[in-house]
């Protein structure tokens, strides 16, 4: 079994998390499964009210006596959410995208206050210093590899890269992370485990619509881009982050002519979430990553954590020591 620092600093059996992906991504049945295979679950809490926030973890308490996190955009946090979920007391508080000049030690503090460790998300190595510094347990390395809205640089540098910068603190690295192969990469680059979206989205306890689904599974790994479309479309401007989506007839629509898509916003929008109703794959943006392209099945979340393990598991202790003479 594969045991790191975030292992004990969490309180879990896997150093596998399920990332925190609001507007709808995530779900307590999905978290609940995660962390009843030994991952961490997290909730996505961008866009529920605190009344939600509360009942929902209520019923991940309901499924499961193992940790999981809440997860908030703190660029657009609401107070009631947030004092709910620190009410919630889960295990993790889960940190991402402030604004540029947003304090967030008192983020932070309230969240240990409440008695939950802290993951701060960081696309760079100053971001991930703003992390540590506000006092986080835990820094993500978020490579721009991942679905939804990421930064610019690839996890193969990134994380090492944030590894040396924080050191003592573990590192979770994310963005293009999919299976085994992925957990004992990120190990051997010095982080302490892995975060994953797009793995859990094609999953049997994932809230998306099917048709969703089964375009992760068919991907290729290359059928994605960086733009600002869906943003643009929902009137969200997110602090220094592009949007990784697939490239679909929504996204070529409007390529090239934003001016007009800020014209028709309250159109476009109200045709994308028709789509997102119907299951229409070229007409509602598809958040997910680069490593799309090697998800080949849609699986119960527990599944993928036991899976994951424990390939990573085998290439540590049986191939990679098989090349040392």
């Amino acid at each position: 079994m594969i045991k790191t620092p975030i292992c004990d600093l969490l309180g879990i059996e896997h150093p596998i998390v399920l990332g925190g992906m609001g507007g709808g991504y995530t779900q307590s049945a999905m978290v609940a499964a995660v962390s009843n295979a030994g991952g961490l679950g997290t909730l996505g809490c961008h866009g529920r009210g605190g009344d939600q926030i509360g009942k929902d973890a209520a019923a991940i308490r309901d499924a499961t006596n193992q940790p999981f996190a809440l997860n908030f955009l703190l660029f657009s946090t609401e107070e009631d959410s947030l004092a709910a979920a620190l009410e919630a007391r889960p295990a993790v508080m889960s940190y991402a995208w402030p604004s540029g000049d947003q304090d967030i030690k008192p983020y932070v503090r309230r969240a240990h206050d409440a008695g939950a460790k802290v993951t701060y998300m960081a696309g760079s190595v100053a971001e991930a210093l703003r992390g540590t510094a506000a006092g986080a347990d835990i820094i993500v390395a978020q490579g721009t590899e991942g679905g939804g809205h990421v930064s610019w640089m690839a996890s193969l540098v990134l994380t090492p890269l944030v590894v040396d910068a924080v050191a003592p603190i573990p590192v979770l690295a994310a963005g293009g992370f999919a299976d085994g192969r992925g957990l004992a990469a990120a190990l051997a680059l010095g982080a302490d485990g892995v975060l994953l979206g797009t793995r859990f989205l094609a999953s049997d306890e994932s809230p998306i619509h099917d048709n969703f689904k089964r375009a992760i599974v068919d991907s290729d790994g290359h059928d994605t881009c960086l733009t600002e479309i869906p943003d643009l479309a929902a009137a969200t401007v997110w602090p220094g982050a592009m949007s990784r989506s697939r490239r679909n007839r929504l996204i070529e629509r409007w390529s090239g002519r934003e001016w007009a898509l800020r014209q028709h916003q309250g159109q476009a929008l109200a045709g994308i979430m028709a789509a997102r109703q119907s299951g229409d794959i070229e007409e509602a943006p598809l958040s997910y990553g680069q490593d799309a392209g090697l998800i080949h099945a849609i699986m119960p979340c527990g599944a993928i954590v036991r899976q994951i393990a424990e390939e990573a598991e085998q290439i540590l202790a049986a191939r990679l020591p098989e090349l040392v003479q």
